[in-house]
């Protein structure tokens, strides 16, 4: 039993069995990482002995620190060499179109979407306020890098059938100040792969650089298309692309957090560095935003990539797009539901019908037998929808889940949907983020079960209802407003 009297810092140190057993207490509230019932933030390939591999490898380089590659060359080999191998992977190397393709790993895929906005930012000096062009279904880091870096976005809408974004409007939205074009392959939340080659071609007719975000799918895409799918141009092999990145702790496998963004060429990647001597310190240059990093992540992918290998990563696709299949026919074969669109990478993504029962309500069933799902909300008229990131796990628990949702669905439309009270919801769909109380929050907050003391509530559907009625901004607020009483310290 944890004494959380002592917190994180006892007066008298505690045996490492008793930590470890606190720990693993601990993990008992979390999610199942492996077993293929978890659609989201985590990539299992059900390979025995992988964890176990990987561990090992994180634990010989733990120590180690990616800020000076001299004083810690293994590190520069493992990822020089991981950089090799996802540009390979992506179209890139000797004996392509783009054989000078260069890169650095990076924490994840956020951290690699910031860099490939910082790096066209600083390519441009003498823009005053530079400006990039997304897809509306570009994923948010992209909004966060424009945050950070005080860089303008300019979204394009996608069309709500295809889910992708007009060229013409791609073209229209860039200006003189335009300093990246953005494309995804796939996007997050629906799994569809954005028009590359056309978007790719009017950006470097415009002379503005074109970053393709394949962090989610890209280590995917390729096997796909060997496998026989018909997986449109999106990689090196498009001229016009200029940057990719790709996360190697998705469907690579690889643990947390390592990611890997690609430049066509070293010169397109000089302006990611920061360098500075201006102290009386060490020299400082960063390929990344981090300084100190640990080796661990690096040592654990280049472990995983060389365990698995290239027909690993090929037969571990196969199971997916099996999985994915027999998943997409469980909703079309669900009165009440519908897909969002056709699968076309390894997201299951589909909503509920007039006649269907309440989604959110859905999700909590689904969680009730074990399914964690992921509930999107309503936008710019696409519909509240459940997005199912699929793995090859997921492949031998898949006809299971088909029979648990077709209950799910029944048990949940007899139960209608969640009943908030009308002024309550009234209220989220007219209040500005400026109006909201600290009293207001707290009120809110207790009446949907989010507790003060860090509980959350048994079931989401009623958090969910408010947020899907109350506009993204609102929503926005409200978000750091329930998370913040979540985080609280532990005297």
């Amino acid at each position: 039993m944890i004494d959380e009297s002592m917190g994180a810092l006892p007066a008298r140190g505690v045996p490492a069995e008793r930590v470890l057993g606190e720990i693993r207490e601990l993990r008992g509230l979390d999610r199942p990482t492996h077993g293929g019932r978890l659609f989201a933030y985590v990539y299992d390939p059900g390979v025995a002995g992988l964890d176990e591999l990987a561990a090992a490898a994180y634990a010989e380089s733990a120590h180690v620190n990616g800020l000076d590659p001299t004083a810690f060359p293994s590190l520069l080999a493992m990822e020089n060499a991981l950089v090799g191998a996802a540009a390979r992977v992506l179209g890139g190397g000797p004996g392509t179109s783009a054989p000078e393709v260069v890169g650095s790993v990076t924490s994840g895929g956020t951290e690699s979407l910031i860099l490939a906005v910082k790096t066209a930012r600083d390519a441009r000096p003498e823009v005053d306020t530079p400006r990039i062009v997304v897809p509306a279904s570009a994923h948010a880091a992209f909004a966060k890098a424009a945050h950070y870096l005080r860089v303008e976005l300019d979204p394009v809408p996608i069309h709500p059938d295809t889910l992708r974004p007009a060229v013409a409007d791609v073209a229209a939205a860039i200006r003189p100040e335009t300093v990246l074009v953005v494309c995804s392959a796939p996007s997050y939340a629906h799994g569809v792969i954005d028009p590359v080659e056309q978007i790719a071609e009017v950006a470097a007719a415009a002379g503005v650089r074109c970053h393709v975000d394949a962090c989610f799918g890209g280590w995917t895409l390729p096997y796909l298309r060997r496998l026989g799918e018909p997986v449109p141009a999106f990689d090196f092999a498009v001229p016009g692309v200029t940057s990719i990145s790709v996360d190697l702790h998705k469907y690579a496998y690889a643990p947390k957090g390592v990611s890997v963004l690609l430049h066509r060429d070293a010169a397109l990647r000089a302006p990611q560095y920061f360098a500075y001597a201006d102290w009386p310190g060490y020299t400082m240059i960063n390929p990344v935003i981090s300084s100190t990093r640990s080796g661990g992540p690096i040592a654990a992918a280049y472990a995983t990539l060389r365990h698995l290998g290239d027909d690993g990563y090929l037969e571990l696709t196969r199971r997916t797009r099996e999985a994915v299949r027999v998943l997409a026919d469980a909703v079309r074969g669900v009165d009440g539901l519908r897909l969002v669109t056709e699968p076309e990478s390894t997201v299951v993504c589909f909503t509920t019908t007039d006649s269907g029962p309440d989604l959110f309500v859905l999700v909590d069933e689904l969680a009730a037998r074990g399914w964690h799902t992921q509930p999107q909300l309503t936008y710019a008229g696409l519909p509240r929808s459940v997005h199912l990131t699929v793995t090859a796990a997921v492949a031998p628990r898949a006809a299971e889940f088909t029979v648990d949702l077709a209950e799910a669905v029944a048990v949940a439309g007899v139960a209608g949907p969640v009943a908030l009270p009308p002024e309550l919801l009234a209220l989220a769909g007219a209040l500005s983020p400026e109006a909201l109380t600290g009293e207001l929050v707290a009120g809110l907050a207790a009446g949907l079960g989010l507790g003060s003391g860090g509980g959350l509530p048994e079931r989401m559907a009623p958090v969910n209802t408010l947020l899907d009625v109350a506009p993204p901004a609102l929503r926005e607020r409200l978000l750091v407003e329930f998370v913040s009483l979540l985080q609280r310290p532990s005297y």
